[in-house]
């Protein structure tokens, strides 16, 4: 067996957050300026495997690590596929080396991208590669102990590394982009937990279905406007929905004061459109700017508290 390696990289949700998990589409794009990486090189002489992950302090045997923990279900799901009989200790001497430059617990795709990393890296490793339809599966798999009740779409669009309109339970719909635009994230620097704010709101609109159902049809008619103004050419116009969409957020309580004072600060620097990405509470929010401005919102927005920002271009 050789040293193999793979990479994945984080994502942010354009549209569609929450209401995504009550049936509404959702867009989201991969962000390739931040990744994780992960190397696995054979143990000559070893008699187990070990994973490290220097950015989290963990350094441990594959077989010491808690049934429950994302890793150990992520390598347990791809070994089954690739074949490999239980237990882990009898699997071949490796050492399992994770490094991500994808901020944690900030909405971005940080655990899906470091489980479709693994899952690509050890099958590699194994001479099993899996196809995308099958570590997409096991990337899912994982996202249950993240997020409770997860919608599928980080490890959707990780995985396949392309925009991503996804509706849950229904096939994979990747699209182009035939104008680029350029979006700004910022980092709150406030931890989000996706499981928490999902639950929420699923607290909420178990206690107020009135109430709830139509701000996710709004949404999803949002999403679907979204995607017409990216395909036609027009991206511009994604500015509007992305205020009215943050909008929606906020009634569902979502959002935070720290995201708030970003989305207005993005605005009043020029950006055409803000809103929060992702589970809200904290985490990334995101910004629409023209190309030229982009460095202008995002000096706006590190004023504003953002600890960190992030230009990428989409499409």
């Amino acid at each position: 067996m050789r040293a193999t390696s793979s990479t994945a990289p984080g994502k942010i949700i354009l549209f569609g957050e929450h209401a995504v998990v009550y049936g509404q589409p959702a867009i989201a794009v991969p962000v390739t300026h931040v990744r994780a990486e992960v190397r696995i090189e054979p143990t000559r002489g070893g008699d187990s495997a070990r994973i490290l992950a220097p950015g989290v302090g963990l350094d441990t045997r594959v077989e010491d690590l808690p049934l429950s923990h994302p890793l150990s279900v992520a390598l347990r799901g791809v070994l089954s596929a690739c074949g490999v009989a239980e237990p882990l200790s009898d699997i071949p001497p490796f050492t399992l080396t994770i490094h991500s430059t994808i901020p944690v617990a900030g909405g971005m795709g940080s655990g899906a991208a470091v489980s479709v990393a693994v899952i690509r890296a050890v099958s590699a490793f194994l001479g099993h590669p899996l196809p995308d339809e099958q570590v997409n599966a096991l990337a899912y798999e994982v996202e249950k102990l993240h997020h409770g009740t997860p919608s599928g779409i980080d490890n959707t669009v990780i995985t396949y590394a392309r925009p991503v309109y996804f509706v849950r339970g229904q096939p994979i719909e990747t699209f182009t982009v035939p104008t680029p635009f350029t979006i700004v994230i910022a980092d709150t620097g406030v931890p989000s937990s996706t499981a928490i704010t999902v639950g929420n709101v699923r607290k909420g609109w178990q206690a107020d279905p009135d109430r709830f159902n139509p701000w996710f049809e709004r949404v999803g008619q949002l999403v679907r406007a979204a995607r017409h103004a990216i395909e036609s050419g027009t991206p511009r116009t994604l500015g509007p929905l992305m205020d009215e969409n943050h909008a929606l957020l906020q009634q569902m309580g979502v959002s935070s004061p720290e995201l708030d004072r970003l989305v207005e600060a993005a605005r009043g620097a020029g950006a055409l459109g803000a809103k929060l990405s992702g589970g809200g509470g904290g985490g990334n929010m995101i910004a629409l700017v023209e190309a030229e401005s982009a460095e202008k919102v995002a000096e706006a927005l590190r004023n504003a508290g953002a600890v960190r920002t992030i230009v990428t271009e989409i499409g």
